[in-house]
């Protein structure tokens, strides 16, 4: 499992210094893992999230909630879109690059949670270990497993969830819908 993190990493790292045309950005296999080396799993369809910070702050996160690609490919363009395309914050410039840590989360699939209130909900999750997607609707939002460090309460975390969504903290009703994953992630060095 080390090997494959230290792999999406790079990978990861690599996709976006190649959106700069920086030197020794290859995003091949070979380039990122060495010679003769090619992990099975990174053809096999995975769900990634790719977050950027800077000193401790969140400077871009993207990723897919289903595994709908070959992991190779998912933590790549996952990568150059939390780089380039997150709504939240400016695109990264080729100056930041070397003061962003990068850090790649492999999720589980979801799996749907059954409740019969908010309260009913709330005593089900798992601070620390599961990741969350809320969905009422038109609304859809997820927050990371990760996410419990700044926000340990459960009713804390949804209402934050739910704002996230575009609702209502306290908004409650028959079409939410709840699911819960949990991740594997990696993390570079700080810089």
């Amino acid at each position: 499992m080390a090997e494959l993190g230290t792999t999406l990493l790079t990978l990861a790292r690599n996709a976006i210094a190649a959106c700069f045309g920086q030197p020794g950005s290859a995003t091949t296999i070979e380039a990122t893992a060495g010679p003769g080396v090619d992990l099975p799993e990174l053809h096999e369809m995975g769900a990634t999230f790719v977050t950027l910070t800077q000193r401790g702050q969140l400077r871009g996160c993207i990723g897919s909630l289903e595994a709908w690609r070959p992991l190779l490919a998912d933590v790549q363009e996952n990568a150059r879109s939390a780089a380039l395309r997150d709504p939240r914050f400016n695109p990264l410039t080729a100056e930041e690059l070397p003061l962003t840590r990068v850090e790649v989360s492999l999720l589980t699939p979801a799996e749907p949670m059954s409740f019969t209130s908010e309260a009913d909900a709330l005593a089900q999750l798992r601070p620390d270990r599961d990741g969350v997607i809320f969905s009422a609707g038109r609304h859809r939002s997820t927050f990371l497993p990760q996410v419990w460090e700044q926000l340990p309460d459960p009713a804390v975390f949804m209402a934050h969830l739910k704002q996230k969504s575009g609702l209502p903290a306290n908004y409650w009703g028959p079409d939410v819908h709840l699911q819960r994953y949990s991740v594997t992630k990696w993390k570079e060095p700080a810089p």
